[in-house]
C-alpha cells in the first residue's frame, strides 16, 4: 500500500505545476489526497463520477482538514470549472489521447497534462491528438515498488 500508491504519487510531486491542479478520476484519493497534504500551497479539485467515491473522498477531506482540496462528482467530460487548471493529472484513469479528449476543455493556457503510467507508453503516445505534444518523459523508481513508472508531461503544440 505505501509504495504502491503512497509513494507512488509522491514521486511525481517535484513535476507539478500550480496553482490549480485537477486530478481525474480520483477514486480513493490517489494521487489527490497525497499531493494536497504536501503541498498544501497548491489548489486541488479531486474529480470522480463516482457517488460513493466521491462521498468517501469528501470525508477524507474533512477528516484530513484539508483546505486546499474540493471533491468534484461530476463526468468530466461535462463539467465545466469557474476557473481552468494549470495541470490535470491521472494516475489510471484512461489511455493519453483519451485523457486530453475528456479534459482539454478544462486546460489552461500554457497548462500541461500529467499521466501517471508503468512502462513508457510509446504506443499511447503515437497516438496523441496533432495538437498536443509531449514536453517530457520522466522515469522514476519508488521505493518499496518492483515496477516501471513513468510519468509524460503534455502541453499543446
Amino acid at each position: 500500500m505505501v509504495g504502491g500508491h503512497l509513494l507512488d504519487c509522491l514521486a511525481v510531486i517535484p513535476y507539478l505545476t500550480g496553482p490549480r491542479v485537477l486530478d481525474v478520476g480520483s477514486g480513493a484519493g490517489f494521487p489527490g489526497i497525497p499531493f494536497a497534504v504536501a503541498r498544501p500551497d497548491l489548489q486541488f479539485a479531486l474529480l470522480d463520477s463516482n457517488h460513493k467515491k466521491a462521498a468517501f473522498l469528501r470525508q477524507a477531506v474533512a477528516d484530513l482538514q484539508l483546505k486546499n482540496a474540493t471533491v468534484i462528482c461530476e463526468r468530466v467530460e461535462a463539467w465545466h470549472a469557474g476557473e481552468k487548471f494549470d495541470c490535470i493529472i491521472s494516475r489510471a484513469f484512461a489511455e493519453i489521447a483519451e485523457f486530453i479528449a475528456l479534459t482539454k476543455h478544462l486546460l489552461a493556457p500554457g497548462g500541461v497534462f500529467a499521466a501517471m503510467k508503468g512502462v513508457h507508453p510509446f504506443e499511447e503516445i503515437e497516438r496523441l491528438p496533432p495538437d498536443f505534444r509531449v514536453r517530457q518523459v520522466h522515469a522514476f523508481a519508488v521505493p518499496g515498488l518492483e515496477a516501471q513508472r513513468h510519468l509524460v508531461l503534455i502541453e499543446r503544440a
